[in-house]
């Protein structure tokens, strides 16, 4: 990487080239006093091509300092991480750090609140703001879509209490003529691309939550995500932590016991945390719209999971939408809101690193004694306490979902809330396991 002063002197050369170029073009073009209009048209062009072009060397500049000063302070953080080794020493054995090794457990999480036309996101800041431990490590950056000036002021109205920036293109999407009633879908993903644009290259945030207008927030939301961070740091089979259970509702969760969290290998969203290290990863292929489900696919989840809670940590009450209030009725608005505060950072979560995970979480799954789907609904066997139903196909996963009121649809092969396709629930009070085979091999993408 060039040094600083290096930079500068490079632009005042190609700012000292340029000039040279227009003062010798204008020196060696024949001259011809007949016609001193045409010539001062001609160098008034060229003094606007020049200015246009300094501007642009002026942009260049601007974004060369700013990536050599946010260089200077990884080389620097980069020190103190590892200071000289003594000509003595012999040199290390481990392994390399991974590029999350550079980001700080105690890095700022700002929140990221993704509005766009509903004053109803008063909901959504009061309970941010007031179950907010700092303002410094929790920053709160509302960005509005969609130009609607009730909600903007709402926003405003919160002052230095949070940080409101506007999505500056509202134009329409031009869109293929059968997705013309998508068209909002398409907004949406160009208005993700552009705010998470903004937390991570314009404020250059290392990581950030991000949460929709629509949504209420339980009071160790905060809690819950500070002492998820170093976890998603530590472990690169990680790629994000949610606050959402898909299969949240209330009789099938067990609310006597919110400190229970998963892993899943379904993209949840919904309230959720990703480190700048994967908006790299993403942005150059961020899809033009269903941005949700485009995460879900086989070639951005790579294998990775996410860490999901038993008892979900928000909660949507937004009926509006681009899906016009039909999945809301059916399913989101029974989903349980976690009501009591558990100190997840004085809890030891390493037991959701891989590893020691899949070990402890396949011996409790296929241990479990084996159970029919109508036994199940019958009730009977309950001496059994935890019991697992075991699906071989699409069709039989489908069929047992419904009976057993999961949610039934599959994401590339994945089931919602899912874990190396195992979904773990409530039914009648007792713990569920539905299951593939113990010696399941992996999804299969063709099972939607």
């Amino acid at each position: 990487m060039l040094k600083k002063s290096s930079l500068v002197l490079w632009g005042v050369v190609l700012f000292v080239a340029w000039n040279a170029l227009i003062l010798f073009f204008l020196w060696t073009r024949p001259q011809s006093f007949s016609d001193h209009r045409h010539l001062t048209e001609e160098v008034i062009r060229l003094a606007q091509d020049a200015e246009s072009e300094l501007e642009r060397q002026k942009d260049l500049l601007q974004q060369i300092y700013r990536y050599s000063t946010l260089w200077s302070r990884r080389k620097a953080s980069e020190a103190k991480l590892h200071p000289p080794v003594a000509a003595s020493a012999q040199p290390s054995t481990d392994a390399p750090l991974s590029r999350h090794s550079q980001i700080s457990p105690d890095a700022v999480l700002p929140v990221v609140v993704i509005a766009c036309d509903r004053s109803t996101v008063r909901r959504c800041l009061d309970k941010l703001l007031h179950y907010r431990p700092s303002q410094e490590r929790f920053p709160i950056i509302v960005s509005q879509d969609c130009g609607h000036d009730e909600t903007a002021r709402v926003i405003a109205s919160y002052g230095d209490a949070i940080m409101h920036i506007k999505q500056p293109n509202l134009s329409d999407i031009p869109v293929p003529t059968d997705h013309r009633k998508f068209q909002g879908y398409y907004k949406i993903a160009r208005h993700y691309h552009w705010a998470l644009s903004q937390v991570f290259r314009t404020f250059q945030y290392q990581a950030a939550i991000v949460v929709e207008d629509d949504l209420e927030v339980a009071p160790d939301f905060f809690e819950y995500f500070q002492a998820a961070f170093p976890l998603l740091l530590a472990d690169p089979t990680l790629w994000c932590v949610s606050a959402w259970n898909d299969n949240g509702k209330e009789q099938m969760v067990d609310a006597a016991h919110p400190e229970l969290l998963y892993r899943t290998d379904f993209f949840p969203g919904l309230g959720w945390l990703l480190l700048s290290d994967l908006w790299n990863e993403l942005e150059p292929k961020w899809p033009k719209a269903f941005w949700d489900d485009w995460m879900r696919q086989p070639e951005q989840r790579q294998g990775r999971s996410c860490v999901r809670p038993e008892v979900s940590r928000t909660m949507t009450f937004g009926r509006k939408g681009v899906s016009h209030g039909q999945f809301f009725d059916q399913h989101l608005k029974f989903i349980k809101l976690n009501d009591h505060f558990v100190p997840f950072t004085q809890m030891d979560l390493s037991y959701l690193k891989k590893s020691e995970y899949d070990r402890s979480f396949l011996d409790q799954v296929y241990g479990a004694p084996e159970l029919r789907v109508e036994e199940l609904q019958g009730n009977r066997r309950r001496e059994l306490g935890t019991v697992r139903v075991q699906y071989t196909t699409r069709d039989s996963f489908k069929a047992f979902a419904k009976a057993l009121g999961v949610m039934d649809d599959l994401k590339s092969g994945v089931p919602r809330a899912g874990y190396r396709g195992i979904v773990s629930f409530l039914y009648q009070s007792r713990r569920v396991y539905l299951a593939p085979p113990s010696d399941w091999t992996g999804y299969d993408p063709s099972w939607s």
